[in-house]
C-alpha cells in the first residue's frame, strides 16, 4: 500500500520524522516523503538527523510569492504527484499552507487523510493567520484526527468531528526531542559551547526567535526593542537565529546588529537548536513548536503573541503569553531572570504534550484501519 507524507516547513519535518521512521519500521507500506519546498533548506537540515530525506521535492516557492500563488502552485504540484502515486493515505501535520493544500489535493484525489497534531484552536480565525483557518479547514477533510491532548480532542468534538475518528496520541515533537536528547544531548551541549564562546558559565543564555506573519507588521521591531533592554542587564547573552524571511531579517538586523550581548546568527540546524534550548535559561519566541518543546526541557518561554492554541503550556507554567509590547516583554524577562535560581533539570516538569510514543500510537491506528 502506498502512503504519501507531505512536509512543507521545518517544524513539520521535525514532527513528522518520528511518524515516517515508525511507518517504515512497522509497516510494509511504500512511504513517499514529499517536500513542497515551503522551507526548502531548513527542511532538509531538520530531516537529516533522523536519517530521512525527501523522495520528491516540488520546489514551488518563488521570491515575493503571494499566499494565493503559493497555494495554487502547491495544489497543482500535489495534485500531479497524488495522481501519479495514487496513495491510499496522505499524512499531513499541523496548520501550514502545505498542510491544508495537501489535504485538499488528497480529497480531490480520493485519498484518505491522516492529520497529525489535529484540534489546536485559538477560536480566532485571524490569530494566528492563516494557520487557524488552515487547521480548521483541514479538519473538515481529514479521516483520522491525531490530537496531541485531551483539550485538542474536545475542540474537535465541539466542531462535530465524530469521536471514533479522534485519537489522542501526544505530540510527536516530544518523540523527536526525546530521541535527540537521549542520543546526542551531551555531545550537542559541548559542540554549542565550542561554536559560540559566549555560551558558558559567566552569563546566562537567552534564546530568541521570531517569524510569524502576524508579527511582521511592527511586532518584530517591538520585540527587538525589548531584547535591547534585556541585553543591558549585564548578566545575559542573547542568541538570535534570524529567520531569512525578508519581512523579518532586515528589521532584526537594523535594530540589533550593533547591540552588545546580542548575537545574530543564521538559522541553526535542528540539532544545534535543540542544544541552544537545552542551554537557555529563557526563550523569547513567537513559535508554536517551542511552546511544546520547552516544557519537556524545563525552560520558561515568553510568547510574543496575543493568543496561543497550546493552553496546556500556559497552564503548566512553562509559557507566559506577553504579546509584542516591548515593555511587557522586558518586565516579564527581568522577573524570570531575577528569580532564576534553578537548573533546567530542576525546573523540568512532566510535559503536557506526551511521553514520546505518539508516533507508535499513530501508526498503530493506521495499521488497524488499513491492514497491509
Amino acid at each position: 500500500m502506498d502512503t504519501v507524507v507531505v512536509i512543507g516547513t521545518r517544524p513539520e519535518a521535525i514532527k513528522l520524522a518520528p511518524v515516517i521512521r515508525q511507518l517504515r519500521a512497522a509497516t510494509p507500506w511504500r512511504v513517499t516523503v514529499c517536500a513542497t519546498g515551503q522551507h526548502e533548506e531548513l527542511l532538509a537540515t531538520a530531516l537529516r538527523p533522523f536519517g530521512i530525506s525527501a523522495d520528491v521535492n516540488l520546489s514551488i516557492v518563488r521570491e515575493n510569492q503571494t499566499l494565493a500563488e503559493l497555494t495554487a502552485s502547491m495544489l497543482v504540484g500535489l495534485g500531479g504527484l497524488l495522481g501519479d502515486v495514487r496513495p491510499e493515505i496522505v499524512v499531513v501535520q499541523g496548520d501550514t499552507t502545505s498542510t491544508f493544500t495537501a489535504a485538499l489535493a488528497a480529497f480531490y484525489a480520493g485519498c484518505r487523510i491522516a492529520h497529525v497534531e489535529a484540534g489546536l484552536r485559538t477560536d480566532d480565525r485571524l490569530a494566528p493567520w492563516p494557520e487557524e483557518a488552515n487547521r480548521r479547514m483541514t479538519a473538515q477533510l481529514a479521516d483520522w484526527h491525531f490530537a496531541p491532548t485531551e483539550s485538542a480532542r474536545a475542540n474537535l468534538q465541539r466542531e462535530s468531528v465524530a469521536p471514533e475518528h479522534i485519537h489522542v496520541t501526544g505530540n510527536t515533537v516530544v518523540d523527536a526531542l526525546a530521541w535527540i536528547v537521549r542520543e546526542h544531548g551531551d555531545a550537542l551541549a559541548k559542540q554549542l559551547r565550542e561554536r559560540f564562546a559566549f555560551v558558558g558559565e559567566r552569563r546566562r543564555l537567552v534564546l530568541a526567535t521570531l517569524h510569524r506573519r502576524e508579527n511582521q507588521d511592527g511586532g518584530v521591531s517591538r520585540v527587538c526593542r525589548a531584547l535591547q533592554e534585556i541585553a543591558q542587564r549585564g548578566d545575559v547573552e542573547i542568541l538570535f537565529p534570524v529567520h531569512p524571511n525578508p519581512a523579518v531579517k532586515p528589521a532584526v538586523e537594523r535594530l540589533l546588529e550593533e547591540t552588545d550581548h546580542v548575537h545574530l546568527v543564521a538559522p541553526l540546524g535542528y540539532l544545534d537548536f535543540v542544544a541552544a534550548m537545552m542551554e537557555a535559561r529563557l526563550i523569547v519566541s513567537d513559535s508554536g513548536g517551542i511552546q511544546e518543546e520547552a516544557p519537556y526541557l524545563g525552560v520558561p518561554v515568553l510568547l510574543a503573541r496575543d493568543k496561543t492554541e497550546r493552553p496546556e503550556a500556559v497552564e503548566c507554567g512553562a509559557v507566559r503569553v506577553v504579546g509584542t509590547d516591548a515593555g511587557e516583554i522586558a518586565r516579564a524577562a527581568h522577573l524570570l531572570l531575577d528569580n532564576d535560581r534553578e537548573s533546567a533539570a530542576e525546573r523540568a516538569t512532566t510535559s503536557p504534550f506526551g511521553d514520546g510514543a505518539a508516533a507508535v500510537r499513530i501508526v498503530d491506528v493506521l495499521r488497524a484501519a488499513v491492514p497491509a
